[in-house]
């Protein structure tokens, strides 16, 4: 294998993850305390009572019955997310018998423990269905919690890939963290429909210039087959920061459906989480590998690749799931110093696919570990810390086999070194100022557009700036704000509906900025936007307070929301919001809205 010469840990990193250290030391030592108090000497089930057991083991065919009685087997959870709607998700219907084979083959039992909801935000987008997507991986957690609760098992497999899904399914999980656990994903689909012609269409959809028919059969030729969507957004992102938190074998991210690797992948990944149960030989609970070092590891991985910002909630839910307190702050001060290394859609023109195919996370990684910029000293399920994530998985005679990765790119418009970085910060800001705090991504947004002091055209519902847009009422410079989009008010719902529109506007000429409460994901694209802006507008937050025609700075690259006015002796808005509340199951939720913490405490609705 090719030596590295490694850098000593960047200083801003180390201080960063020291005061994240301190921050959560009464949490963390308490989340250790709880799991370690529930690990097991032995296996899991020897707790049960034998009228418990029985239940347990009743649908089993008779080997893995006798197996299961037998005390020193262990048997693994598979908890899937598994539905043929999602095209991302479709593949996994095959997983669980690939897995119990596997398993047997190592004098281990799988059961598949749960099913958990897996909704597509590609699906509800701009749809009253969309307002659940928050919450669906508050429900996800649960749901894996409920999973595991028969305590059966000594180690998970979870089976998961897209955008609230796998936070969901690891948040749960963690509430079991004494358990190794492997996460699964399906891979990406092939590429079809380039994004940026899919984005061009849309557009030209969005002025009016194709029909609706031409629209659905481009949308049709980039999501064609099997697989999770190739531009990358919220699920993509997922993939990449459960390798560099060492919850996937090695390079298990991207090899598509169906084929041998991916096969191959499943059965080495099933084999692996018995080895590392407590009757294993390398026994490596969920808990102990996901510390302050796998969180900051996390981060940089999402800023370096240009991810999605709903990681900036996510991550902050997952880390206090594990006795962990992260912040805004946090992500910011990271964002400084981790270049950007990729240029993925919206980033850029290439799609996963390329990206793996030019090196992908295995070469990435290397270039975060040999820049000292990630902690490489970390547990992770592979074992070995996370240089062996450096390396590229492949088949050698119909076996699976990890090879020394690449020390230099496939393809440096799409992964380049960190000596040669596409810009040299992370382009992940946190803004602050009257209106609150807020989070807003820079890398797929050109240097000239990015400050924007202008006019604010006050929204409180999506349909209100589209109606203004095809009105000819938005041809000029103005920010809009599109308020009580937050949990509180309506679960937070993505708002991509808003985005053909405001591109169009700025390709006119126009100076055009967005400063919502709402979420945008790592699809966000090109407009300048400050998202998740926090206290959100109903709760009595800075944006309730705006109306059109006030000035607004927004300025990322200087971390600047301002409204230049006196907000003080202003009455907030109160809007009429029963309308998100009814419909399509949302009135099951309001325990959900009425709870949830705000964006930077990871908008949850427990804890």
């Amino acid at each position: 294998m090719t030596s590295h010469e490694t850098k000593r840990l960047d200083s801003t990193v180390s201080r960063v993850t020291e005061r994240i250290r301190e921050r959560s030391r009464t949490s963390r030592q308490a989340y250790l305390a709880k799991i370690r108090r529930a690990a097991a000497s032995g296996p899991q089930r020897q707790r049960l009572s034998c009228s418990n057991l029985a239940h347990g083991f009743a649908a089993c065919d008779l080997g893995d019955k006798n197996a299961l009685k037998d005390t020193d087997r262990p048997n693994i959870a598979i908890v899937t997310a598994y539905n043929d709607m999602l095209s991302a998700h479709q593949p996994f219907a095959t997983f669980p018998e690939q897995i119990k084979a596997a398993v047997r083959d190592v004098g281990a039992v799988a059961q598949v423990a749960g099913g958990v909801p897996a909704m597509c935000d590609g699906v509800t987008q701009g749809q009253p269905g969309m307002e659940l997507s928050l919450w669906s991986r508050d429900v996800i957690a649960m749901s894996t919690a409920v999973a595991l609760s028969h305590d059966m098992f000594d180690g998970a497999i979870c089976l998961g890939v897209c955008d609230k899904i796998v936070p969901g399914l690891l948040i749960g999980a963690l509430s079991f963290g004494h358990l190794p656990v492997v996460f699964l994903p399906a891979g990406p689909m092939p590429s079809g429909l380039s994004n940026r012609e899919k984005a061009r269409v849309r557009q030209l959809h969005a002025e009016g210039k194709i029909s609706k028919k031409e629209l659905l059969d481009a949308e049709s030729a980039a999501y064609h087959a099997p697989g999770t969507c190739t531009f990358y957004g919220t699920a993509n992102s997922n993939q990449m920061f459960m390798e560099l938190m060492g919850l996937h074998l090695p390079g298990a991210s991207f090899p598509n459906p169906g084929t041998p690797l991916r096969q191959a992948m499943t059965v080495a990944a099933a084999q692996r989480v018995v080895r590392l149960t407590a009757a294993g030989d390398s026994p490596t609970p969920l808990g102990e590998i996901v510390d302050e070092r796998a969180i900051v590891n996390a981060i940089v991985g999402l800023l370096a690749t240009g991810g999605s910002t709903n990681h900036t909630i996510h991550l902050v839910a997952i880390a206090r799931a594990a006795g962990i307190g992260i912040d805004w702050q946090d992500f910011d001060e990271l964002s400084a110093v981790v270049p950007l290394l990729a240029r993925v859609y919206p980033n850029g023109p290439a799609d996963v696919n390329h990206f793996h195919q030019a090196g992908g996370l295995g070469y990435m990684i290397g270039q975060l570990i040999d820049a000292g910029l990630v902690h490489a000293d970390v547990l992770t399920v592979a074992g070995g810390g996370l240089s062996g994530y450096r390396s590229e998985a492949q088949l050698a005679y119909g076996e699976l086999t990890w090879t020394a990765g690449r020390d230099a790119s496939g393809d440096e418009d799409i992964v380049r070194p960190a000596s040669r970085p596409f810009q040299a910060t992370g382009g992940l800001r946190l803004l602050t100022g009257n209106l609150g705090r807020a989070v807003a991504k820079v890398s797929a947004v050109k240097p000239e557009q990015r400050r924007i002091e202008a006019p604010a055209v006050v929204f409180d519902r999506q349909e209100e700036l589209q109606q203004a847009f095809e009105a000819g009422e938005l041809d000029r410079n103005f920010v809009a704000v599109m308020r009580f989009q937050g949990p509180r008010a309506n679960g937070m719902p993505e708002l991509h509906k808003l985005m053909p529109p405001l591109g169009v506007l700025q390709d006119r000429g126009f100076k055009v900025g967005l400063v919502t409460d709402g979420r945008l994901s790592g699809a966000s694209g090109k407009v300048t936007s400050a998202i998740h802006v926090s206290p959100e507008a109903a709760v009595g937050g800075a944006l309730a307070k705006l109306r059109t025609g006030d000035m607004i700075t927004l300025d990322p690259e200087n971390g600047v929301l301002e409204a230049r006015v006196d907000l003080e002796a202003r009455e907030p808005a109160s809007p009429d919001l029963s309308d998100a509340h009814e419909g399509l199951g949302r009135e099951l939720f309001a325990a959900f809205r009425n709870t949830a913490t705000s964006a930077e405490e990871g908008a949850m609705s427990f804890g």
